[in-house]
C-alpha cells in the first residue's frame, strides 16, 4: 500500500484489511511526509486485526533533483538534490525470518531506557539549521527522483514480495 500525503487512513486501511485474509501479507511503503502516515496505518493494523502479526521494517531514503529555471534572464539553472526519508513495513500473518534487522515478533515491546548523556537541551541562542529555500527569481520546473538506496537486503516474505525501489 502506498500511502501518500492526501491519502485518508480509513480509506487505506479499509482495503487493506478486506485484501489482507486472501494475501496474508501488507507492504505499507511512505516516503517524505507521508512516513508518519505509513507508521499509523501499520500500527492500527496491528492493533485492529484479530491474530498476531509479525513484522520487518525497513528505513531507507530517496534521492530528489529538483530543477529551478530562473525568471531573470541572466542567472543558470538551479539544481536542488535532496534526500528524503522512504519507509517499507511488512505485516505477515505468517512467521518471518526473525533473524532480518528490523524484525518485530508478535506482541513485542521494547524497553526504552534514554540516555542521560542525551537530554540536553539546546539554548535559544545555539544555531539551528535552515532549510534551503529559492527565492523568487527561481521558479521549479522539475522534479526528478534519481532512486532508492535500501539498507539491508530487499523487504521480503519468503522472497514472494517484490517491493517498489522508485
Amino acid at each position: 500500500m502506498h500511502v501518500r500525503g492526501g491519502s485518508k487512513i480509513r480509506n487505506l486501511l479499509s482495503l487493506a484489511m478486506e485484501q489482507f485474509p486472501e494475501k496474508q501479507y501488507v507492504v505499507w511503503t511512505g516516503f517524505g511526509q507521508s512516513v508518519g502516515k505509513a507508521i499509523t496505518c501499520a500500527e492500527i493494523m496491528k492493533r485492529e486485526y484479530k491474530q498476531p502479526l509479525h513484522q520487518i521494517t525497513r528505513i531507507c531514503y530517496r534521492l530528489i533533483e529538483e530543477y529551478w529555471d530562473p525568471i531573470t534572464p541572466h542567472l543558470d539553472q538551479l539544481v536542488v538534490k535532496r534526500q528524503l526519508p522512504m519507509i517499507h513495513i511488512l505485516l505477515s500473518v505468517n512467521q518471518l525470518n526473525s533473524e532480518d534487522y528490523g524484525y518485530q515478533g508478535p506482541n513485542t515491546t521494547i524497553q526504552y531506557k534514554p540516555n542521560e548523556q542525551r537530554q540536553r537541551r539546546y539554548k535559544s541562542s545555539e544555531k539551528r539549521s535552515k532549510k534551503y529555500s529559492p527565492n523568487k527569481s527561481w521558479r521549479r520546473i522539475n522534479v526528478l527522483s534519481i532512486g532508492v538506496a535500501i539498507t539491508g537486503a530487499s523487504l521480503s516474505a519468503n522472497g514472494l514480495i517484490p517491493v517498489p525501489l522508485a
